[in-house]
């Protein structure tokens, strides 16, 4: 035997800019999904809670805070519990916000993490929004 199997949901989500009920309904389809289907993590996409992209609104507080609810929603359903699960979401941390990943156990934030480098050539400019 090579080792132990371990399996990772991906998921590519229809997820709508500011449809932060709408978004926690496919975030949980996806993480019941992904227990079914016997993985052990399930990663989502960028600024999944959100939606990507919010533009102008990742800069009001309201925002954020909606998104901190939802993550709440979802840390207490039984869908996301024994599995680790891997959102996106946008974080103020002392007045400065942040694309991040946010990382969550059995109802416990494992490890919330910044983008380190932001989109900022094309039609993207995540440096409006977010530090990096």
């Amino acid at each position: 035997e090579m080792g132990r199997k371990f399996t990772i949901a991906t998921c590519a989500l229809n997820q709508w800019s500011m449809d932060f009920k709408g978004n926690l309904e496919r975030i949980l389809k996806s993480c019941r999904e992904a227990k079914e289907m016997g993985a052990a993590y399930r990663l989502g996409p960028e600024l999944e809670i959100t939606g990507y992209t919010c533009e102008y609104h990742f800069l009001e507080n309201d925002t954020i805070q909606h998104s901190w609810e939802m993550l709440g929603e979802l840390m207490k359903s039984s869908d996301t519990e024994g599995l680790i699960c891997d959102f996106g979401m946008p974080v103020l941390h002392k007045a400065v916000r942040y694309n991040c990943r946010v990382i969550i156990y059995n109802t416990q934030i494992v490890l919330i993490r910044p983008k380190l480098y932001l989109a900022m050539d094309y039609n993207y400019r995540e440096g409006r929004w977010f530090t990096a």
